[in-house]
C-alpha cells in the first residue's frame, strides 16, 4: 500500500463536469451535485484504512454542510479488478450501512479522478458556489486511526468559510490517504 498526500490547493481551478453512475440506480452530472454555497467531491473507497477511519466523521461532516448550502459526493475510481471490496456491489452495501447522506458514484473508466487530478483516498476537493477550487486539505488530522473526537475539523471549517465567504482558508494541510488503484498498474 502506497501512501501519498495530495498537492497544494490550485485556487478558482473550475470543477471538472461528469456523468457517472450512483448506488441509487441514477446518474449524477456535477450540476445535479452541487448546492447554493459549493460543492465537496470526494474521492473515496471501501477498503481504504484511511477512509475507513473517518467514515463516521464525513458523514457527519457532510451532513451538517447541507444545512450551509454545501453539499457533497463521493466518487469512487479504483479498480475493483484488484480490490473486490471496492466492487459497485460492495460500495451499495457501504453506502447503505454508513447512511451516506451524499451521491456515491463510480468511475469505472478512471476519467474523472484523472481529469480532477485524484491521488488518493480521500482526496477532497471543496467548491466554492460559482464551482471554483476554494479547499485541498485534509478531514482532519485521522490517518489510518481517527484522531482523538475534539481534533480540529480542518474540512468542516474550510467548507463552512467557502458557504460564508466563497474563498478557502489560505493554510491547508494536505489529506493523505491511500494511493488510487489504476488500471495496469502494479502494486
Amino acid at each position: 500500500m502506497v501512501s501519498l498526500e495530495t498537492p497544494i490547493c490550485d485556487f478558482g481551478a473550475p470543477a471538472i463536469d461528469f456523468a457517472l453512475p450512483g448506488v441509487d440506480g441514477k446518474v449524477w452530472t456535477l450540476d445535479q451535485c452541487r448546492g447554493d454555497k459549493g460543492l465537496l467531491v470526494m474521492f473515496i473507497c471501501n477498503h481504504c484504512p484511511y477512509v475507513k477511519s473517518i467514515r463516521d466523521r464525513l458523514v457527519r461532516d457532510t451532513r451538517e454542510l447541507l444545512g450551509y448550502g454545501i453539499n457533497s459526493v463521493a466518487i469512487m475510481a479504483n479498480d475493483p479488478a484488484d480490490y473486490p471490496e471496492d466492487s459497485f456491489d460492495n460500495m451499495k452495501v457501504v453506502a447503505e450501512q454508513e447512511n451516506y447522506p451524499f451521491p456515491y458514484l463510480l468511475d469505472e473508466s478512471q476519467e474523472v479522478a484523472k481529469a480532477y487530478g485524484a491521488v488518493c483516498t480521500p482526496d477532497f476537493f471543496g467548491y466554492s458556489a460559482d464551482l471554483g477550487l476554494q479547499y485541498r486539505g485534509r478531514l482532519d488530522a485521522s490517518r489510518k486511526e481517527a484522531a482523538p473526537s475534539d481534533a480540529h475539523r480542518d474540512l468542516f471549517e474550510a467548507m463552512l468559510q467557502v458557504a460564508r465567504t466563497g474563498r478557502g482558508p489560505q493554510e491547508q494541510i494536505p489529506s493523505m490517504g491511500c494511493s488510487i488503484k489504476w488500471k495496469g498498474e502494479t502494486t
